[in-house]
């Protein structure tokens, strides 16, 4: 009986600036405490963070895996990966972000084709526009994760999107609502987010998660969930079931 890794997961969300990297960056964290290889993949390819929250030197980007395959110059994906410690790998997004129109999105599913094997979960950092290289990586991503803020524009794209997928019949997707982004800023609660947008909120990141000296961690190249203090926490809890949804594998 063989094991099919179903373990790429793609965070998304329809409005800029609701956490996605920051979440991205401590799931990898809490994956990491598990002894669980993961891989992050930096598709803002404008302006990716992940290489910058994590202040490690790279050499070769995703632009470079695509160019080198393009012309037969490809030999091994570890050439395109940077390691930020024995369990967080990352590929870096373009840094000349001119490049980012030259990628294609054939040759980014071939990338994750490759990665899938080689480590237990791949996430799929984004932007939050809905082009081709985007809807080609919500098709081809095992899960999906919505990351929802508590404001009425971003509730009313999210309840668009989420009704795009109902029509196609697709169920790979959890939400989840990041309140702990302004303290004190709960617009709308529970029972009416989820009334807007049709469908049950997840996972909850209240606002009394929302840490204060988040700009420090990022200064400092640290991720938050291999801080110990917060590996008990509420906070941690919630981030540890999504990596249970998001680490997968089914058998033949």
């Amino acid at each position: 009986m063989s094991v099919i890794k179903n373990n790429i997961m793609c965070i998304f969300g329809v409005k800029g600036g609701i956490g996605k990297s920051t979440l991205t960056l401590n799931l990898a964290g809490v994956c990491s405490n598990l002894k669980k290889k993961v891989l992050i993949v930096d598709m803002d390819l404008y302006g990716g963070s992940i290489a910058l929250s994590l202040n490690k030197e790279v050499h070769k980007t995703i632009y470079n895996f695509v160019d080198d395959y393009i012309n037969n110059r490809y030999k091994d994906l570890n050439d395109y990966i940077t390691t930020y410690n024995d369990y967080i790998d990352f590929i870096a997004c373009p840094k000349d972000p001119r490049k980012a129109n030259k990628i294609n999105s054939e040759y980014i599913e071939i990338l994750l084709d490759k990665a899938k094997f080689n480590y237990d979960l791949v996430l799929i950092d984004t932007t939050h526009i809905l082009d081709e290289i985007n809807l080609n990586l919500l098709d081809k991503s095992h899960k999906v994760l919505f990351v929802l803020s508590n404001d009425s524009y971003d509730i009313k794209n999210m309840r668009s999107l989420i009704s795009i997928f109902k029509d196609l019949e697709i169920e790979k997707y959890k939400v989840v609502l990041n309140n702990s982004l302004r303290p004190n800023r709960e617009y709308f609660n529970l029972y009416d987010i989820k009334n807007v947008i049709k469908t049950n909120i997840d996972y909850e990141l209240s606002s009394k998660f929302y840490i204060k000296d988040i700009d420090k961690y990022v200064m400092d190249a640290n991720i938050i969930t291999l801080d110990n203090k917060y590996i008990n926490t509420e906070y941690y809890k919630v981030l540890e079931g999504i990596v249970d949804y998001a680490i997968g594998e089914d058998y033949e």
